[in-house]
């Protein structure tokens, strides 16, 4: 059997992307699922094992059948505004089951890990552009979960030697540009798809929270990486550690932001299409601005960010995947 590899979270967004690429490199990818926010029909690459991370026994049976030589942990909840709402939810999913999951891996001597981090470890940043040594002060229980299970793998290495790379993700965005997966949440919260949704649907224009920060145009600034480039990122870590590499964490952005209104530009742009958008209130806790600084990315992964997809190519390809989705259908990741 080819070297598997055990993809949590595997039916999602970013999930199946890595997966394609990781069957690309010559890896079997083993999605481990409880299909609660993913898609079965993003699972294209390899085998669809269903279960919770949490489930000792079943996340035993599933290790004992592919003997994975590392994980890729992307199983979590994600969205900012559920967590402020309900924290026990995010604290029990994202970090109590990763915590049993770490446990199992132990048990099966399992020391290869990366881990699907986010810039909302560092909450409101008192500099920019954001270096992994900016202090990290999330301001939610969604970036709270995500740096305890960092906290948490930073532990495990020097217990018993579980090498692991946070990847602090800034804005994942895009789609796959064979046009065979792309985003698809519901509910859907991404800028980038509702804008495409406010193209498509004059009669539902776009809410821009925040029009007079401190930006450049007034509205708030983030740094897009396209969802491949993400997807490649998570193959470097996963050679940097096979190559003997030891627990770090890197921020995967481009170093180059863009406003919402720039956004909404280059949509209507792809699209050919009016975005027709509505100013609305800033929303608690947003930064006006959250941009990378990646360098170490490069340094540690040989990854070049400057060569990452443009904001141009990132709304291109997810243009082209919105339309032929709500066209014919299709297979989509969450």
């Amino acid at each position: 059997m080819r070297n598997s590899v055990l993809v949590t979270g595997g039916a999602g967004y970013i999930g199946c992307h890595t997966c394609k690429a990781l069957s690309r490199r010559g890896y079997l990818p083993v999605t481990y699922d409880n299909l609660s926010r993913g898609h079965k029909t993003a699972v294209k690459w390899g085998p669809l094992e269903l279960g919770d991370v949490a489930d000792r026994a079943r996340l035993s049976e599933v290790l004992e059948k592919y003997k994975p030589i590392a994980v890729i942990h992307f199983a979590a909840f994600a969205y900012v505004g559920e967590s402020v709402g309900e924290p026990l939810l995010y604290f029990e999913n994202n970090v109590a089951q990763s915590i049993a999951m770490l446990d199992v891996l132990r048990r099966h001597g399992v020391n290869r890990f990366v881990f699907s981090s986010t810039c909302a470890v560092y909450g409101v940043p008192p500099r920019l552009p954001i270096t992994e040594d900016t202090e990290l002060a999330p301001i939610n229980p969604y970036g709270a979960s995500k740096l305890m299970v960092e906290r948490i793998l930073r532990d495990c290495s020097a217990a018993f030697g579980l090498e692991s790379v946070s990847l602090r993700y800034f804005n994942a965005a895009g789609a796959d540009g064979e046009g065979e997966i792309g985003e698809e949440h519901a509910p859907e919260t991404h800028l980038i798809p509702l804008a495409m949704q406010a193209a498509v649907n004059p009669n539902a224009p776009l809410q821009v929270f925040g029009t007079d920060y401190d930006t450049r145009d007034g509205s708030a600034v983030r740094d897009y990486v396209h969802v491949e480039d993400l997807a490649a990122a998570h193959i470097g870590a996963l050679d940097y550690l096979l190559n003997g590499g030891k627990t770090t964490a890197l921020n995967v952005g481009t170093g180059k932001g863009a406003s919402v209104l720039e956004v909404i530009r280059a949509v209507e742009k792809a699209s050919g299409r009016k975005v027709r958008w509505n100013a609305a209130p800033p929303r608690p806790g947003d930064p006006a601005e959250l941009v990378a600084n990646p360098s170490r990315l490069k340094a540690v992964l040989g990854l070049d960010p400057g060569k990452f997809a443009p904001l141009d190519q990132i709304i291109a390809d997810a243009w082209r995947w919105h339309l032929s989705h709500h066209n014919r259908g299709g297979a989509h990741g969450h």
